[in-house]
């Protein structure tokens, strides 16, 4: 006599009556209904909750403290063209020395596309270097990636938001 596996047991559920259905009442491969509107609500709210947090254009702008906490940089539209993003140093804890890079502008991105800052620069006041560069801000900490030739090839430096700005900067 054979006696039923666990398997076997899980086949014979979803195997289908004379009539076509399983023993829940419904078509092969095909769930229940109330199933079928719970799972489509969850999906609905994941959604909504995913672009509720899904970063803007906005969100980048505004005064950050550096990772080394040397500066603050404040990101708005640049100047000379309002649809670009522009980052300027406006503290730095070395001002009035030969240190000072107040006033030095480290990054000039052109277009704001799939949630981030793009093609443009960024400029490193200590190597006095520029990179290809891309801002993005996650979590409200925004991350500016340096890069040579393709993206994944890069640094980043994460910076938290500033409240306000310390005396310091002349420029």
């Amino acid at each position: 006599m054979h006696t039923p596996t666990r398997s076997s047991a899980r086949l014979n559920h979803y195997r289908t009556s004379p009539s076509g259905t399983t023993p829940s009442g419904t078509s092969p491969g095909r769930r229940p209904p109330a199933r079928l509107l719970a799972n489509l609500l969850t999906l609905a709210s994941l959604c909504g909750m995913a672009s509720a947090q899904a970063a803007s254009a906005e969100q980048a702008k505004g005064l950050w403290l550096s990772a080394d906490k040397a500066a603050i940089i404040e990101f708005k539209e640049c100047a000379d063209n309002k649809e670009a993003l522009c980052g300027k140093i406006v503290w730095d804890k070395d001002a009035g020395t030969p240190l000072d890079a107040c006033g030095v502008m480290i990054a000039k991105m052109k277009k704001y596309d799939d949630e981030a800052w793009r093609d443009g620069w960024v400029h490193d006041p200590r190597s006095k270097k520029n990179y290809k560069g891309v801002i993005r801000v996650k979590n409200d900490i925004l991350q500016v990636r340096a890069f040579i030739g393709t993206e994944l090839l890069g640094e980043t430096e994460e910076m938290t938001r500033a409240a306000s700005l310390p005396a310091g900067c002349k420029k």
